[in-house]
């Protein structure tokens, strides 16, 4: 059971029956069955989409001056970095 705040008032095992036996009885307030439940669950992870083309985490030291260039150019300046480098490797061989 959680914890309950100080002050909550629970209802009396009585008044608790009587509130279950009035929401039963409203048509429009029908308690779903263990089957409607599992059918309105969410189908979709929380949080961010996976990208189609995933990125390896990686430790990397670059000078103090292209960091602060790329972090000033605002958000997204991860992925500029690795355009960078993607553009460097069109022309130049790594070894």
């Amino acid at each position: 059971m959680p914890k309950l705040k100080p002050g909550t008032i629970l209802p009396t095992p009585e008044e608790d029956a009587a509130i279950t036996a009035a929401a039963q009885a409203d048509p429009d307030a029908l308690p779903l069955t263990d089957a409607e439940w599992a059918a309105v669950k969410p189908k979709a992870r929380r949080g961010r989409r996976l990208a189609a083309v995933t990125k390896e985490r990686i430790t990397i030291r670059l000078s103090r001056e292209v960091v602060e260039t790329f972090r000033a150019s605002g958000d997204g300046w991860q992925t500029r970095v690795d355009s960078a480098l993607k553009d460097w490797l069109k022309t130049h061989s790594p070894g």
